[in-house]
């Protein structure tokens, strides 16, 4: 695939949701990207750095959303357009600075930033399917939301307009079936990046006191308010006074069309379709509401566009409609919108006997998927080192024999809370709670709590959040074991660069910071050791639960599997079962309790077998074996 710098305007091409929304920050002329890696957004930055060399872009993996977020602002402040690019969760952390952004403004040099942030409905990549719309308007950022994937490039390079006309931080929703969905985009010019950075040192108004600005702030959005009312991305489709009103906005569009395409509604229903999310286009919507008893809003994952309709309805003093959606029961009240529920809606409220599936449907895609999917629950490919760590976790908890309570992390780890991992995590929350969490248990003492704590965390994630966390621990004298996995990646996310890496989001080379340097700085214990080394590592787990004094700090370090592999394009070692000295099914240690995917019972002799398409040739299932049946030797080109 070319970089996207290279498609030529006027040319098709076959984009990503989240190449489109790159390729419109190009077309709008950005000139510096930030963000912090997460599923459903993480091509954006990964894209963008594909370019950054070619078109003179500064493009980043910063260590977090809000240190993005205060990057991109600056390159604004100094005139510059600038994007910001995170998930939902990676919004929580960023609000912080982009509540108090929204009241000062971009300052006087005439730049732009766009914050784009991907949710993810149904939460197939996350612990939660959080709407992010709802923050756009606690902290009074401009909000726009794209249908298509052609729409998307667009509308970016709209918002980049809005934002350096006002003056202000534009916000640009995605969502996981925009972001990964695929779609022909036409090309348009890229401009020159020729714009020249520079600060203004203006100091007769104090940026920080909210006082002198929040009046100003709302008078500017109610002149973005009449620009939204306008936007060339609000459109209607239908007759002119439709016996129902569909109103939507994001993936609703096309899940509302189908729908009406598919029960023949076109001559009863009109759909207005809403992209200009905040401040509301009240007077367009209602200017439309006027036109239809019956209405229907179809958007995901909260009822912000139902609720808003209602109070339009309530300030233009229209009685008898009746609005249906979330809040009726006629939409899903969570997860994703499909066409299906749509169409049982439509169903529903025009008494169609309408099937969306046939009875049997269910059952026989059930039954198909037996047939053909091998099911395989969601865990750690084979040589993945955490496998490892978290099997030398389960022996050194269990040996030490006092109940340890364990905090985790979000990450390639995350997979030990799920039934093929060891469950050895109690409790998992954010970025960087593991530590926070654990920071807090291990100052219980005082009120009789004796359970040895252990917190998780990967090196991605220690960079972005832990820090903080385990200064605080070590400042307020809690007494915990922190366990550091450094797998030498983002690993997650598609392995992007981060502070301990050695190299940045273009591939340069760049400071390496040690996590083992950092925590001996803050006077913690430190001890490092090979995830790989079982034994050693229960025994050293074993003795840093013992000392129970202050932060223990454990880096178990060994490159990501997959980033090995990538790199020698060879296999540690050549693994073999020892069929005479395997007891099968009578052990079934590394099949069944270790779970390596590469491992298996043939069903025939009862015995062990090594699928060997998967196995890594890591060798750490010859440690794991207590019957010494795994073997391993030499080194395989």
């Amino acid at each position: 695939m070319a970089e996207i710098d290279r498609y030529q305007p006027g040319t098709k091409h076959l984009l990503m949701g989240n190449e489109a929304i790159a390729r419109g920050a190009l077309e709008a002329g950005v000139q510096f990207a930030a963000g912090y890696p997460g599923t459903p957004s993480s091509e954006i930055i990964a894209r963008l750095a594909d370019a950054a060399k070619a078109l003179n872009v500064h493009v980043e993996w910063s260590t977090n959303e809000k240190v993005a977020s205060e990057g991109a602002a600056a390159a604004a402040f100094a005139g510059l357009r600038s994007l910001a690019a995170m998930k939902n969760a990676g919004l929580s952390v960023a609000l912080d600075f982009l509540t108090h952004l929204s009241y000062t403004g971009l300052g006087k040099r005439g730049g732009a930033m766009v914050t784009v942030v991907c949710d993810d409905p149904e939460g197939h990549s996350s612990g939660d399917e959080t709407d992010s719309r709802w923050l756009a308007k606690f902290a009074s950022i401009p909000l726009l939301e794209a249908s298509t994937v052609d729409e998307a490039r667009d509308i970016m390079k709209w918002a980049f307009d809005v934002s350096e006309e006002f003056g202000c931080n534009v916000m640009f929703r995605g969502y996981t079936r925009l972001c990964h969905a695929s779609s022909t985009v036409e090309m348009n010019d890229l401009p020159a990046f020729d714009r020249e950075a520079r600060s203004d040192t203006d100091r007769s108004i104090n940026p920080y006191l909210a006082k002198p600005h929040h009046g100003a702030l709302l008078e500017k959005l109610k002149e973005i308010k009449k620009r939204f009312e306008s936007s060339p991305f609000n459109r209607y489709e239908g007759q002119e006074e439709p016996e129902l009103l569909i109103i939507c906005g994001g993936n609703g569009l096309l899940c509302a069309s189908e729908a009406v395409e598919m029960l023949g509604l076109q001559d009863r229903v009109g759909i207005l379709k809403v992209s200009a999310l905040w401040p509301f286009p009240s007077s367009l919507v209602t200017a439309y509401l006027k036109k239809a008893t019956k209405i229907l809003v179809v958007e995901e994952v909260d009822p912000f566009i139902e609720g808003h309709v209602k109070e339009a309805l309530a300030d233009a003093d229209l009685e008898g409609r009746e609005v249906y959606g979330r809040q009726s029961g006629h939409i899903p009240d969570c997860g994703e919108i499909t066409p299906d529920s749509a169409i049982r809606a439509l169903a529903k409220i025009f008494g169609l006997a309408y099937r969306a599936r046939g009875e049997n449907y269910t059952h026989a895609v059930s039954e198909a998927a037996d047939d053909l999917v091998i099911s395989r629950g969601l865990t750690w490919c084979a040589g993945c080192p955490h496998r490892a760590s978290f099997w030398a976790l389960e022996r050194a908890v269990k040996a030490d024999g006092r109940d340890a309570f364990v905090t985790g992390d979000i990450g390639c780890y995350t997979l030990d809370v799920f039934p093929e991992g060891k469950e050895q995590i109690n409790v998992l929350h954010a970025m960087g709670s593991g530590s926070g969490l654990a920071a807090g248990f291990g100052q219980l003492r005082r009120f009789r709590y004796t359970q040895p704590v252990i917190a998780i965390c990967g090196d991605s994630t220690f960079y972005h959040a832990s820090i903080p966390a385990l200064i605080n621990a070590v400042y307020n004298g809690s007494n915990i074991v922190q366990i550091v996995l450094d797998n030498a990646a983002t690993a997650m996310t598609g392995f992007q660069s981060h502070p301990g890496t050695g190299f940045n989001a273009v591939g340069e080379s760049a400071p390496r910071i040690d996590v083992e340097m950092l925590c001996r700085s803050l006077g913690c214990e430190v001890a490092v050791g090979d995830p790989f080394d079982v034994k050693g590592t229960i025994k050293t787990m074993r003795k840093l639960l013992k000392r129970e004094n202050g932060v223990r700090v454990l880096i178990l370090r060994r490159r990501c599997e997959i980033v090995r592999m990538r790199n020698e394009k060879v296999k540690p070692y050549k693994i073999e079962i020892l069929e005479e000295k395997c007891k099968g099914e009578e052990c079934s240690v590394c099949s069944s309790a270790f779970r390596c995917p590469a491992l298996y019972q043939d069903p025939d002799t009862g015995k062990t077998r090594i699928k060997e398409e998967i196995c890594s040739g890591c060798g750490v299932c010859v440690e794991i074996c207590p019957f010494k049946a795994i073997k391993k030797e030499g080194r395989t080109s």
